[in-house]
């Protein structure tokens, strides 16, 4: 049984972990949700696991490592509001491809996240701080491929 993966952010710089992380992890519209008397924010990704590719041994005696997925949630609470743009919420199948969460500290000591999704959806998060948690729910299991990203060059 492989250990899963937990990680807190309590800053801007933690958040940036938890990015790359996350990066190409896949959700759907239906996998997110705002619960406002708690001042929570969740998301259900299927991530690709891309510290198993940075181990320095991507090989053995039964040749390299195959990718893998793995389901994780993550939350980030103290949110006083969300908005999101080019998400269709009357499409709950919609996927969202992760490209990377930005965050950027206000002159209020307030934060706000942007969860950038492949495509153009956005979701802009406003918190009172950086407070957000990642854990792995289930096993890996093996992905179909590993994401390719291309140059714009």
């Amino acid at each position: 049984m492989q250990k899963p993966l937990k990680l807190t952010a309590l800053d801007v710089e933690d958040l940036a972990v938890i990015s790359a992380c996350l990066q190409d992890a896949i959700g759907r519209v239906a996998d997110t949700a705002y619960e406002p008397r708690r001042r929570r924010f969740a998301i259900l990704f299927n991530r690709f696991r891309w510290e198993n590719e940075a181990l320095p041994s991507l090989g053995g005696l039964f040749g390299p490592r195959l990718p893998e997925r793995v389901r994780c949630a993550v939350h980030f609470d103290a949110v006083t509001a969300v908005r999101h743009r080019n998400i269709n919420q009357a499409n709950p199948e919609q996927l969202l491809d992760l490209l990377a969460i930005q965050a950027e500290e206000q002159r209020d000591g307030s934060v706000r996240v942007r969860l950038l999704f492949a495509g153009g959806p956005e979701i802009l998060l406003e918190a009172e701080c950086v407070d957000c948690y990642l854990e792995d729910l289930s096993q890996p299991w093996p992905a179909s491929g590993r994401p390719e990203h291309w140059d714009a060059e």
